[in-house]
């Protein structure tokens, strides 16, 4: 079974960066649609950015468009989200997400990392 653990996330102050990282275990990422998710209690949860091994589409979410990558390392079997000029809006818990084939953007994931917290504030 896939196995999906978050890292990267942390307090940085507006206009700052952060690189989430996803990492994959149990199965290589090859044939998986991975996505980030992000989420604030109380709101809804939102897609971010999207990426998929199985047929090459990529998605990001207008609110994040040219701030936000998304990329892999297949090697590391890993996933990473490169959030530069952050704003206090971006704060939320981040989580990564998978489904086996699939296609951007991500609906339906069968599995879900833990999630990690992403803070914005001067």
């Amino acid at each position: 079974q896939l196995h999906l653990v978050e890292s990267g996330g942390g307090l940085v102050q507006p206009g700052g960066s952060l690189r989430l990282s996803c990492a994959a275990s149990g199965f290589g990422l090859r044939g998986y649609t991975i996505g980030w998710f992000r989420q604030v209690p109380g709101k809804e949860r939102e897609g971010v950015a999207c990426f998929s091994l199985y047929d090459g589409s990529t998605t990001i979410a207008d609110s994040v468009k040219g701030r936000f990558t998304i990329s892999r390392d297949i090697a590391k079997n890993t996933v990473f989200l490169q959030m530069n000029s952050l704003k206090p809006d971006d704060a939320a818990v981040y989580y990564c997400a998978a489904r086996h084939w699939g296609t951007c953007p991500l609906s339906r994931p069968d599995t879900w990392g833990q999630g990690t917290q992403v803070t914005v504030s001067s």
